[in-house]
């Protein structure tokens, strides 16, 4: 088995809200190797988070950490990748006032600055699909963001799903971050008018090849998302799970 695969635990925000420690007991028993930190309300204290992900055998596959706390937080930011023992600290999402070509230019220039000053950090972006509806100098503003071009130090956390919902092909347009991507979201999409969230395998995105690529191109992690699940998230993250592992074998 690849013990690369995480869960992102925006799938289970409800759950998490009730209890975050049953809900990591539960995913370590599924066979997860880890879980993406996103969102976890306050009442958590991280180091106690920290202290049972390592009681569990559960890795953090990085932490999602929203561009506000990026700019004001920075040192309780730092503190909770030496709890969680990551370097990767990843933009989840913009609001719309930063969706112009000026926000975007802001986005990508705090990012750089923070590589920069924490170059122990990786310091990455992920996208939706709402950054292909801005150009910049010719490039979608998800391209201008992620340029491999040196001096950009922003690496790419390439989310599939919304690579296909804006009408790319997910395997083409990842090529162009090999080695530059430590970690990329999984996320079918539903075979159907709706193309909404689904499970792996029981949709419309080939993961199997992504996969592949990934094993060769410096992918540290898969991490599976679901934002919206039909009933219980865990039932559709088994499903996820038991799809890998006919993938890849036990």
């Amino acid at each position: 088995m690849i013990e690369k695969f995480a869960v992102q635990l925006y799938t289970l925000r409800h759950e998490v809200e009730q209890d975050l420690f049953s809900v990591l007991k539960d995913l370590k028993k599924m066979g997860w190797s880890g879980v993406q930190i996103s969102a976890l309300p306050p009442k958590y204290d991280p180091s106690e988070v920290a202290h049972t992900l390592k009681e569990l055998n559960l890795k953090a596959a990085g932490m999602h950490v929203p561009i506000h706390r990026m700019e004001n937080d920075m040192e309780n930011v730092l503190n909770e990748t030496n709890f969680y023992e990551t370097k990767d600290i990843v933009c989840p999402y913009l609001t719309e006032d930063l969706r112009t070509a000026e926000g975007y230019l802001h986005v990508k220039q705090l990012l750089n600055s923070i590589a920069e000053t924490h170059p122990d950090l990786r310091v990455s972006y992920h996208n939706h699909d709402f950054e292909f509806n801005t150009k910049i100098s010719g490039q979608s503003a998800l391209e201008f963001i992620l340029d491999p071009t040196e001096p950009n130090k922003v690496l790419a956390e390439i989310d599939v799903y919304w690579i296909k919902k804006a009408g790319k092909d997910p395997l083409q347009f990842i090529q162009t971050y090999q080695n530059r991507m430590p970690i990329i979201h999984l996320k079918d999409m539903t075979n159907d008018e709706e193309e909404t969230y689904a499970a792996l395998g029981t949709g419309s995105i080939d993961v199997k090849p992504i996969i592949e690529w990934g094993e060769k191109s410096g992918i540290e992690w898969y991490v599976v998302e679901q934002d919206e699940c039909p009933g219980d998230p865990f039932d559709s993250l088994q499903i996820s799970y038991n799809y890998i592992q006919r993938l890849i074998g036990s």
